[in-house]
């Protein structure tokens, strides 16, 4: 091979090594841009308009379960909300059924399903659920004498009911109580909810549309 040809192989690799030094400090540069961004609190998710805590469902719960609890934040959007419900010292890798109920204790009222949730293997989980999640939440039928009904609490309920059972969250039963409140209309006794409020003024009475 000719002296010029050499020349001209080995600046050629010269020109793609610099090239490809540049792209990669570019696109280290680049991430060094975005990671600073987000650091800064340019990508900070939406901050919540209203947050509250749910509580355990009875005393029974409280001595089967002493470390559950619930947190709840709304975000409101400009055509519906945004709500992230996570739990916590729940039964580990179970599932449970998320309502909004009108009141929070027993006979419930008018209850609508809105989102199962799973625990991980520590008992804890998480879910988001978008809809309307405001003092406007309601349910309506031109039957009576349910016309117009506000559902402002939240329930969370154990989706198989031998799970509560066996967990001896249900002492002196002899047998699991059996609930409507999955799916399937078999499920276990309520978890979670917002007893915490008033019957009248259920935590999303609070979240202005």
């Amino acid at each position: 091979m000719s002296t010029y040809r050499l020349r001209h192989s080995f600046l050629a690799r010269i020109f793609v090594l610099a090239m490809l030094v540049s792209l990669a400090t570019g696109s280290i540069s680049l991430l060094r841009v975005q990671t600073t961004e987000a650091s800064s609190g340019h990508f900070k998710p939406p901050r919540p308009d209203f947050a509250f805590n749910m509580v355990p469902s009875s005393p029974n719960i409280n001595g089967c379960l002493p470390h559950a609890s619930g947190f709840v934040t709304i975000t409101r959007g400009s055509q519906n909300d945004l709500m992230h419900v996570s739990v916590r010292g729940l039964v580990p890798n179970t599932g449970y059924d998320l309502f909004v109920i009108q009141v929070p204790n027993k006979p419930f009222g008018v209850a609508w399903y809105q989102s199962d949730l799973e625990t991980d293997r520590y008992g804890n989980g998480s879910v988001f659920v978008q809809g309307i999640f405001n003092s406007e939440t309601f349910t309506i039928t031109n039957e009576a004498p349910l016309a117009f009904t506000h559902q402002f609490h939240l329930g969370l309920w154990f989706n198989d009911p031998q799970v509560p059972f066996d967990q001896g969250c249900e002492p002196g039963q002899t047998s699991p109580t059996i609930t409507p409140f999955n799916g399937e209309q078999h499920a276990g006794i309520q978890v979670l909810n917002t007893a915490n409020f008033p019957d009248n003024a259920g935590p999303l009475s609070h979240v202005n549309p």
